[in-house]
């Protein structure tokens, strides 16, 4: 069974929205090195329209460029990327595709074939919706020391509780935290830290 592994850029307050207004300053090679973690692994990505098309509007010209991240660029082309949404896609950046059907069922499909893990940057409405099925294996948040005070938030009030479990935790030079959370059930200890 496949992994699927979800990276957020999140405040202290919670907000996710436009974390390219807020996160550079905070952004060093510990950040660089935790990010392409999540995607060393992954041979497919999930998006929301949204941050596909804030991805498809960076990274190919990054690639073309031949600049210093033009080789995770190249990785980000390679891989298998599946575009979420409800309005009929044309697609120019290769190996993309829009999910056809219902997201959970076939996101459930997809964790059940032969391959390799499966990665989501940004894309909250996504990670949402995984969670509450049940489908995410890990959350990767980078908790960043601001508190952005506007914006969308990870999770909404009036939804049902998401309980997690802690899996790893490490302070960059920054004050950023890189949280990693898997499923867990209501009551569930935190795991060993090593």
């Amino acid at each position: 069974m496949r992994k699927i592994s979800a990276g957020l850029f999140i405040s202290l307050d919670g907000v996710v929205e436009a974390p390219d207004q807020w996160h550079f300053p905070y952004f060093n090679d510990e950040m660089g090195a935790a990010v392409g973690a999540t995607f060393d692994s992954a041979d497919t990505m999930l998006f929301g329209r949204r941050t596909y098309d804030s991805f498809a509007g960076a990274w190919p010209e990054r690639e073309a460029a031949g600049g210093e991240d033009a080789g995770f660029a190249k990785q980000l082309g390679d891989v298998r990327k599946i575009v979420v949404s409800r309005t009929r896609l044309e697609f120019e950046w290769r190996n993309s595709e829009q999910l056809e059907g219902d997201l959970v069922e076939v996101v459930t499909a997809l964790k059940n074939e032969e391959g390799g893990d499966i990665a989501l940057s940004g894309s909250v409405s996504v990670v949402r919706q995984l969670l509450a099925a049940g489908l995410l294996d890990e959350l990767h948040l980078l908790v960043h020391p601001i508190a952005v005070r506007k914006g969308m938030r990870l999770f909404e009030e009036g939804e049902p509780a998401v309980p997690l479990t802690l899996i790893s935790a490490e302070t960059f030079r920054t004050g950023v935290l890189s949280l990693v959370y898997g499923p867990g059930g209501e009551g569930a200890g935190p795991r060993a830290l090593g």
